[in-house]
């Protein structure tokens, strides 16, 4: 492993814990749907209300889905694992505490491996545990405009939609030593529980969040005071939050303060992060199991059962694409960093049959596109049977790169057929040599300078040369076919 960076001398140790929503169509312990945008509280029943004799019922699924990451990531399963009650007041938690797993989670251990300026890097995990997640206070008209129902001022409401919405919270080690990595490792985590289709993956809506604790110390002390940044659903948020926070804890140190343990929110639009309240230890939340759920016994059988439906995973795949299309290890790790982007890949390599060129064109002006533009592959315009056709006609001759170039841009902005778009653009190359040896006559009769300063050793003059048989052609000469002509005719 090479050094961590130094930032003002210190070294930033920062591990994730990250909340996964879980694609079930129903709740973690009960029958109400976890479809996301309904009105407030249309979608919780008796169990999720904690109305008095509801009793709580494991969801299989959610079991399942965890079962599904504790494989991929190479973790244990818990053969028994244990719900407990951690115990909290809060206005949108009904019961008064949540359901959720503490000494028994059900997956432990395992990893995230990911690359960072192209370099392999292993993050280790803790746990994965199952557990509900709260509803949601909705503060309305505190800016002093109208409130809820056109009440004046501010006032707070309750949404218990989204209580006992199934969670798998995965605890990373703190084997991070910088934003940039906590990004990264944050990416391929997401990029993972989308491929296992466990979680949509939906950041908006609130399917993965990240809580970031950070510390910094002096490089070989013992860890620093971790602070705690919690909820941030979005990756550039979650870099701006870690690098406001590690300034500010440097600040306090060198202005001889020390951190103390707290959980903090990012304020996006300040860029900073603002203590919320002094961190609560595991004791402060009276854990003790849930009499009302029996352990979770996962018997090998139905591991195994989970194992046989798994999805190749990504790793798996990228060294298929090694073994069989003879791409690049890291040509193969870009077009397999999420699902879309692989099936993007394999539609278009299976259509013209040019793995390397495919992932060229991906991994160059398709992405570009994308990233200029915030997007994801689902929503390319270009799609693979027409980016295989454009790879076709540059691999029959028909277009050079750069008109190939042309034509993509063309496709992106407003879409169209490749062949069509070759004609309207005036774009084919000139392969008729009957043809273009006319025109390498006449450059050649044109200079007779160059043609000198060539036969006297010159390779520039031949470059010249080419240059202006490309000029006479309007660029349509195949550039191979006219350097081989112009070569011979050269002697």
């Amino acid at each position: 492993m090479s050094q961590p960076k130094l930032i003002r001398g210190y070294e930033v140790v920062i591990g994730l814990e990250t909340h996964t929503q879980l694609s079930t169509a129903s709740k973690i312990f009960s029958g109400a749907s976890t479809a996301f945008g309904a009105a407030p509280n249309t979608q919780a029943c008796a169990v999720d209300l904690a109305l008095p004799g509801a009793l709580p019922v494991m969801n299989r699924g959610a079991v399942e889905r965890a079962i599904r990451l504790g494989l991929a990531v190479g973790g244990a399963i818990a053969p028994l694992s244990i719900f407990a009650r951690k115990n909290y007041f809060y206005p949108d938690l009904p019961k008064g505490y949540q359901i959720s797993q503490y000494e028994l989670p059900v997956v432990q251990g395992g990893h995230v491996d990911f690359l960072l300026d192209g370099v392999a890097r292993k993050v280790r995990l803790t746990r994965a545990h199952l557990e509900e997640d709260a509803g949601k206070s909705i503060h309305e008209g505190l800016d002093g405009g109208h409130g809820v129902h056109g009440h004046h001022g501010p006032v707070s409401g309750i949404d218990l939609n989204r209580a006992g919405t199934p969670l798998l919270e995965i605890v990373s080690e703190p084997d991070m030593r910088s934003s940039a990595e906590a990004v990264e490792y944050a990416k391929a985590l997401h990029a993972l529980v989308v491929w296992l289709g466990i979680c949509d993956g939906n950041m908006q809506e609130g399917s993965f969040r990240c809580d970031a604790n950070v510390s910094v110390r002096r490089p070989g002390a013992p860890y620093g005071t971790r602070r705690e940044i919690k909820n941030l659903n979005s990756f550039r948020f979650l870099q701006q939050a870690i690098e406001a926070e590690i300034q500010w804890q440097i600040d306090r140190i060198e202005d001889g303060h020390a951190i103390e343990q707290a959980t903090v929110l990012f304020d996006p639009d300040a860029g900073e992060t603002r203590a919320m309240r002094s961190k609560e230890d595991a004791h402060d939340y009276r854990y003790f199991p849930d009499p009302d759920l029996p352990p979770l016994v996962i018997a090998p059988s139905w591991v195994e059962r989970v194992k046989s439906e798994m999805p190749e995973l990504p790793a798996v795949m990228a060294a298929r694409f090694e073994r069989e299309d003879g791409l690049a290890a890291y040509d193969a790790a870009m077009v397999t960093q999420s699902v879309a982007f692989a099936r993007y890949y394999e539609a278009a390599r299976d259509t013209c049959k040019q793995p390397k060129l495919v992932a060229n064109w991906l991994m160059g002006e398709v992405s570009r596109r994308l990233n200029a533009e915030e997007r994801g592959i689902e929503a390319a315009p270009v799609k693979p049977a027409t980016l295989a056709a454009l790879i076709g006609r540059i691999q029959d001759g028909t277009l050079s790169n750069n008109g190939a170039r042309q034509v993509f841009e063309a496709l992106w902005s407003a879409g169209g057929e490749v062949d069509a778009l070759i004609e309207r653009l005036g774009l084919k190359q000139m392969n008729d040599s009957g043809a273009l040896e006319a025109i390498v006559d006449e450059v050649l009769a044109a200079n007779p300078k160059s043609v000198e300063e060539y036969r006297a050793g010159k390779e520039k003059a031949f470059n010249a040369l080419v240059g202006q048989v490309m000029k006479a052609s309007k660029g349509k000469a195949n550039p191979a076919q006219a350097n081989e002509l112009l070569k011979k005719k050269l002697g």
